[in-house]
């Protein structure tokens, strides 16, 4: 960030604009005074914009150092200047350009004393603030023996939620953590002596940077007016994703003179959970009067009939500023829909579409799947395995990765190999107070012993662990001699399992449990538990693969898509239960934030765009449950999409689907790949209708996804 005012002069550089932008980003890179928000739509030229921005304004002899702008990453501010540079010269490297953290620090350098900060303040790094809670919750007695409170990494997590969303410990724990309920007590005495430790000891961690700042602004004005004589044009990227905080730093910083352009998407605001605030964008014209709103509404990534569907998507958000996308490619398919009978009939038709785009001429690096939670993609995972095909997955971890999928899959290692000193180590070691010279002690005498099961379940010790370790020694002794299918004795493990889980893991036990689940209904497509091991031992990538990574097939979360694009995308598990979030509930604000997240996943296809649901899912504690499409998938008009079905050329058109209404007039029986043989009763339209099943009784029946059958008479 840099702020020096010995700038060559600009004139003489001359850039033809109009050639350049379009009409509306031309309109917003001519606008020089006042306040302007610019509705960017996906793949409409954002950063075009605001880099022609920078350019025409320093064109127009406004001098560099009096701009500010702020982006989210160094590397997004540095990459814009950089290209404003090639534009109208090097001058442009002399923008105050950066993250809001970064220049909230260093204004704090300058001013923080007036807050009673000294300028060598301390800024604690993650490591430190995770360090310094424990510390707190130590020395108030919140942890110990026999307490489960908080790990590190969630306290961090609460404190800085509650400090970007208005300082109130309870909604953060209600809305956020309702399982920590009981935690609150101890919550709310933490916070505070956390907060009063910094000011005492000149700390500040990151979200300070940002609310201390906003208080140096609010209560000084001599501040804001030097920051409204020295930042006569501020320019915020990815305003959408702004917090509260961030918001009111922008309006105090500018209230001399408002001269303001903001570019975002309200149609892309996803990061609640990182504390942005959706209302920051949609409330801007009422922050700043006579702000000018510039829609850029013409898209350069996609083909029409993938934008047709993407607008139907964000057509029925509930606040929002309407915009219709519109394609300035020729040509392209209307985007695929796939009913898999469930998640590992998904898995299979992703695979071997994968694997038909990659004969086709996609390389690997063009195709995306993407999915709203990590162990979405766990089945595909297994599925690419088993045909060696590599990928890189983004946001959540692979299968075998997180702890909890570990401690299971060691446990049933156990009952295939007693003699795994590993797994022994890791299973051993969940127990409490036993240390690893015990484990070590109790290991000599399985390895001496003919039945090392058996030798568990009567080890003799008077310590406080003895009877977990006789108990755990049971159950396997149990299950290695009467083993049940796979699921099930996953299940009876899981059982003695889940207390260690829910101590160790306290803060999100629930989410655990639900990927264990997960992994129940995974184990169902194999005969015996070797099978399913040998499939899930991937080999971890060396440093050699992981340079190649960016050539891969990307698996991703829905989230970690945002601002990236492939050719190809498939979007899994678009069912109720799976997505929108269960988490979401049926609350308003949070089911809207899943709406904008399907629609920034639809909108990364430049190509190729398929959806699939399964008919059947996994359900914690309950097994297979029939599911319907995701209330946003439904949503999207018929004629918008394309059923796939086997026989069909996946390149090409799928031709007739026959399920028409007219096939299933009232009279005809009918056969359904669920609820069995039945008659139609009444045409309810449009493209629904009644049908009596003969086991089943009577359902109402939406003909794009039943998959019936005409029974011929």
């Amino acid at each position: 960030m840099t702020m020096s005012t010995d700038l060559p002069d600009p004139k003489g550089v001359f850039v033809d604009f109009k050639r350049e932008l379009n009409p509306e980003q031309l309109r917003a890179v001519e606008i020089m005074n006042g306040p302007v928000l610019v509705i960017a739509g996906a793949g409409s030229g954002k950063t075009r914009t605001l880099v022609y921005r920078v350019a025409r304004l320093i064109q127009e002899g406004v001098k560099p150092d009096k701009i500010l702008l702020l982006t989210f990453t160094r590397k997004a501010a540095a990459t814009m200047l950089a290209r404003a540079s090639r534009i109208v010269g090097p001058q442009c490297q002399q923008v105050t350009g950066g993250t809001f953290h970064g220049f909230a620090h260093r204004m704090l350098r300058r001013y923080g004393h007036l807050i009673g900060y000294p300028n060598n303040f301390t800024i604690l790094d993650r490591t430190d603030m995770l360090d310094l809670l424990y510390l707190l919750a130590r020395q108030l007695e919140l942890t110990g023996p026999g307490k489960q409170f908080p790990r590190k990494s969630t306290l961090a997590s609460i404190v800085s939620k509650t400090e970007n969303c208005g300082g109130y410990v309870s909604k953060v724990i209600e809305q956020n953590y309702p399982h920590l309920l009981g935690e609150l007590p101890g919550l709310e005495k933490l916070v505070p002596v956390y907060r009063k430790y910094k000011k005492v000891h000149a700390l500040m961690d990151y979200d300070d940077l940002l609310l201390r700042w906003r208080d140096v602004l609010k209560e000084h004005a001599q501040v804001r007016e030097s920051m409204d004589s020295w930042f006569q044009y501020i320019m915020v990227d990815e305003y959408q994703d702004t917090n509260a905080t961030q918001a009111e730093i922008v309006h105090l910083m500018a209230c001399g003179h408002d001269n303001v352009m903001v570019v975002g998407d309200d149609a892309q605001s996803i990061y609640s959970f990182r504390g942005a605030n959706f209302k920051n964008i949609m409330n801007f014209p009422d922050m700043f009067s006579r702000t000018q709103i510039i829609k850029l509404e013409r898209n350069y990534r996609s083909t029409q009939p993938n934008l047709d569907c993407t607008n139907a998507i964000i057509a029925n958000a509930k606040e929002k500023f309407t915009k219709r996308l519109t394609a300035q490619r020729k040509g392209g398919n209307p985007p695929y829909l796939y009913t898999a009978k469930d998640e590992v009939d998904q898995a299979k038709f992703v695979a071997d579409r994968i694997q038909e785009l990659l004969k086709d001429g996609f390389k690997p690096s063009d195709i995306a799947v993407l999915f709203r939670a990590g162990f979405h993609s766990f089945h595909l995972e297994t599925e690419l395995g088993s045909r060696g095909i590599t990928f890189a997955k983004r946001g959540g971890l692979r299968l075998i990765e997180a702890a909890h999928i570990k401690d299971l899959l060691s446990l049933l290692r156990l009952l295939i190999n007693p003699l795994d000193r590993l797994s022994w180590g890791r299973i051993l070691l969940l127990i409490e107070r036993l240390g690893i010279k015990s484990v070590e002690k109790i290991f000599s005498q399985l390895i001496k012993s003919e039945d090392p099961l058996e030798c568990l379940s009567t080890y003799k010790t008077k310590a406080a662990w003895g009877e977990t370790v006789r108990g755990l020694g049971s159950l396997l002794k149990r299950l290695h001699d009467m083993p049940a299918d796979l699921p099930d004795l996953l299940l009876q493990l899981e059982t003695w399992y889940r207390p260690h889980l829910e101590k160790i893991h306290h803060e999100d036990y629930p989410k655990r449990l639900r990927e264990l689940a997960h992994l129940r209904g995974l184990s169902a497509r194999y005969d015996d538990a070797v099978s399913m091991l040998a499939d899930l031992a991937l080999d971890p990538p060396d440093q050699e693969e992981m340079e190649k990574e960016k050539e891969r097939l990307v698996l991703s979360t829905m989230h970690s898509a945002k601002g990236l694009e492939w050719k190809a995308v498939l979007i899994l598990s678009l069912a109720e239960g799976r997505f929108p979030s269960p988490a979401a509930s049926f609350r308003t604000k949070e089911i809207e934030e899943e709406r904008r997240l399907f629609y920034v996943a639809a909108t990364r296809a430049k190509d190729f765009l398929c959806f699939c649901y399964p008919a059947f899912i996994s359900v914690s504690g309950t097994g297979l449950l029939p599911a319907r499409p995701s209330r946003f998938l439904e949503e999207i008009p018929s004629d918008l999409l394309q059923l796939w079905k086997k026989g069909v050329d996946f390149q090409g058109s799928p031709g007739s689907d026959q399920t028409g209404p007219g096939i299933f007039t009232p009279g005809k029986r009918v056969r359904h790949p669920i609820f069995g043989p039945g008659r139609v009763i009444r045409d309810i339209g449009p493209k629904k209708i009644q049908v009596l099943f003969d086991v089943a009784g009577e359902k109402t029946l939406h003909l794009d996804y039943a998959k019936l059958s005409v029974i011929e008479s």
